[in-house]
């Protein structure tokens, strides 16, 4: 069958193979055969296979937005309110898929959330399993010290805190802060591997240097130090500044108005973050991208096994999820789960930031992609 959806269902395909009404004898057999299944803890498939073997994904996570516009009021809100410390450790809102009831999830892999910290704040250290990082759409004044190395957070960032590095985050300014943070939370809780530890109270670091020492060592365009051949789980660089993604895409964008291939498609300039020491992801349950498109451009409408959040960057657009357009702006975060449709339309020049679970799925050869007019 084609990976696409089609109305072929377990049910359409036993509704054309009846089989004979059980006779009474037979039936109060059956009856008793389920109740020895329950009294046993034991649950047959071919009650269950519907749910369990679908055709096609059936997610129960939805397409949602989230607005940037009503969650910075309420961050700031909770600012006021609640205190950083010991214990709850961080001011970070989760994003809850209405699809998952009440569980602080995105998808069922991925937690997004915007975290809140006021002027001269500190969160304290600690460290867990879950990979995280940090994406700035906004402001500037906070480090996040990562294993005792400050690194400067500021708009266009993407700052890596891979599992079971300690970390805290400390303002240095009298101005809030907030930010998005992407963890694996779900995949983890899921797979029962969560392990969790406290560290110091403030920071181990409180200086506040533009360079992280991990970038000065590492964040040298096709340059690997001597000092680092082995590879590593995680990415060693702390944080992938703005400037360089920008000028990335920007440079896309000129080849292909030279007339060179560069883009994936027309108008749609996109870039990978990655291990300098793999070249693969820069952490192994986590991916991450940005994407450019100039005003009227689109990309092309596919379905992907796996899920995905976005955040508006900058710009005007639209995305079309499950048939169903949604208009963006700055600061706006919408998740994609697994094979919905979607594609993104740009009023104007329109940067996303993307992370996904993209690698999960891949190392166990799950991954599928079905591109609308390509695919079978």
């Amino acid at each position: 069958m084609s990976i696409s959806a089609d109305s072929t269902t377990h049910e359409s395909v036993a509704a054309a193979q009846p089989v004979p009404e059980p006779t009474p004898e037979e039936a109060a057999q059956l009856e008793q055969l389920y109740k020895d299944f329950d009294a046993e803890n034991l649950i047959p498939l071919w009650t269950e296979i519907a749910d369990l073997m679908p055709m096609v994904p059936s997610p129960k996570a939805v397409p949602h937005v989230w607005r940037w516009n009503d969650l910075y009021p309420l961050a700031a809100r909770a600012g006021d309110l609640v205190p950083v410390g010991r214990g709850g450790e961080r001011r970070a809102i989760a994003l809850a898929n209405p699809g998952l009831g009440n569980t602080p999830y995105a998808t069922p892999t991925l937690w997004a959330a915007i975290q809140y910290l006021g002027a001269h704040e500190t969160a304290p250290e600690h460290r867990h399993s879950q990979n995280a990082f940090r994406f700035v759409v906004e402001g500037e004044g906070v480090w996040t010290v990562v294993n005792g190395d400050p690194v400067a957070m500021r708009r266009g960032d993407f700052l890596l805190t891979p599992g079971w590095n300690f970390h805290g985050h400390h303002n240095d300014t009298d101005q809030p802060m907030a930010w998005i943070d992407g963890l694996d939370i779900p995949f983890v809780h899921y797979a029962d591997a969560g392990f969790f530890e406290f560290g110091t109270e403030r920071v181990t670091d409180e200086a506040t240097p533009d360079i992280s020492r991990s970038e000065r060592l590492w964040a040298h365009p096709g340059l690997r130090p001597l000092s680092g051949l082995q590879d590593t789980v995680n990415s060693p660089i702390s944080a992938y500044r703005w400037e360089h993604t920008d000028a990335a895409l920007r440079e896309q964008l000129l080849l292909e108005d030279e007339g060179h291939p560069a883009t994936v498609s027309q108008g749609h300039a996109a870039v990978r973050y990655s291990n300098p020491t793999t070249g693969g992801d820069v952490m192994p349950t986590i991916r991450a991208e940005f994407h450019r498109l100039r005003a009227g451009a689109s990309t092309e409408s596919l379905r992907e096994v796996g899920s995905s959040v976005w955040q508006v960057f900058e710009g005007t657009g639209t995305a079309v999820l499950n048939g169903e357009s949604k208009v963006l702006e700055k600061g706006d975060l919408f998740v994609v789960p697994s094979w919905a449709e979607w594609f993104l339309q740009a009023e104007t020049e329109f940067d996303l930031f993307r992370f996904s679970d993209a690698p999960i799925f891949e190392r166990l050869n799950f991954n599928r992609t079905y591109i609308e007019g390509r695919n079978k």
